[in-house]
């Protein structure tokens, strides 16, 4: 059967060693009909210039200067590009890929996040942009439910899973 992961498959790929998601915050809250919200566990400007080519002996990521929680655990962003890491470790099965879409409340707070696929055979602690629209800029608290990540159930097994150089990033 291919299609979406619902709720029920969710929480049972929850149990399996490695768990489709690792280190949840609370697994009531962040397990949805048809995914996962992720949660925040840091916010970094980005701070130099990327370059990318035809091949990864171009490819330079920007550099990042991680931004300080205050002591209610909260950062306020002005409007601008930030890069945004989850708490949360994704553990992506040979037969799963996953895309993320930004919650709700995030678009009507005037924010975005830009994400790329979670190919099958992906493990790590992802990142993604966080674009912040409003001119009145956004206040985060640390752990917020700012994407919900959808799960998509492959027609088979993939031969090799991700081997990229983010395999098993911020982990």
């Amino acid at each position: 059967m291919l299609g979406i992961l619902c709720r029920e498959d969710i929480l049972n790929l929850l149990k399996e060693n490695p768990p489709l998601v690792d280190n949840l915050c609370d697994i009531e809250q962040q397990v949805q009909p048809n995914g996962i919200d992720l949660t925040l566990k840091e916010v970094a400007l980005l701070s130099s210039r990327g370059s990318l080519g035809l091949n990864n002996e171009s490819r330079v990521i920007s550099g990042t200067s991680p931004l300080v929680f205050d002591g209610l655990g909260r950062v306020d962003l002005l409007p601008g590009c930030y890069l945004v890491t989850y708490n949360e470790v994704v553990n992506l099965p040979r037969n799963i890929m996953a895309l993320a879409t930004p919650r709700s409340s995030l678009l009507r707070c005037g924010v975005s996040i830009h994400s790329a696929v979670w190919d099958a055979g992906y493990s790590g602690r992802s990142q993604s942009l966080m674009v912040v629209y409003n001119p009145q800029g956004l206040r985060l608290h640390r752990n917020a439910r700012i994407i919900q990540m959808v799960f998509f159930l492959l027609s088979g097994e993939v031969t090799q899973g991700y081997r990229g150089v983010f395999q098993g990033e911020n982990t």
